[in-house]
């Protein structure tokens, strides 16, 4: 593990929480890389409607904790099969401050990726993966390893690294 790198995992909570359960799989697996700082994204008892685990309960108090903990991260890891505005926002503004970003989407019939997310790939910078539940484990590690050099049993000090 490497234990100063910082992840932001970003869910949908207003859109939709069908894929909580997904979301704590992949939190759980995103801890062998790092901190992950948004676990209260795959946390259940999580709604659109709750008080969040800080206490941030206003929507301000909730962009404002947000936006700094993108500040904060050095990767982004998004589930984007839930369409959600506020996903959309937090990998738009990830890339508007250079951070390297995994976007995992699971094709469904009938429906198609934004152009914007899957049209967005930057080698180096913005990934973004189709995926069955099976293959999260080798997505990530792939991420990890050819996007931030390193995978799960190597440790970098992330203090020296360098968004794009």
């Amino acid at each position: 593990m490497s234990p100063n790198l910082k992840i932001y995992f970003a869910g949908s909570i207003r859109a939709g929480r069908a894929d909580a359960e997904l979301y704590d799989c992949i939190v759980k697996k995103l801890g062998k890389y790092g901190t992950v700082l948004t676990t209260f994204v795959a946390d259940p008892k999580t709604t659109a409607t709750s008080s969040e685990e800080d206490g941030a309960k206003t929507d301000k108090e909730i962009h404002d904790r947000d936006v700094k903990l993108l500040e904060e991260c050095h990767a982004i890891v998004a589930e984007v099969t839930q369409p959600s505005l506020g996903v959309g926002y937090e990998i738009g503004r990830g890339v508007a401050m250079g951070k390297r970003i995994l976007c995992l989407y699971r094709p469904q019939p009938n429906k198609i990726l934004s152009a914007m997310i899957r049209g967005a790939d930057i080698d180096g910078q913005f990934v973004t993966k189709d995926y069955k539940e099976e293959e999260l484990s080798g997505i990530l590690e792939d991420f990890f390893t050819k996007v931030l050099g390193r995978d799960s049993k190597n440790s970098l000090d992330w203090k020296t690294y360098e968004p794009m």
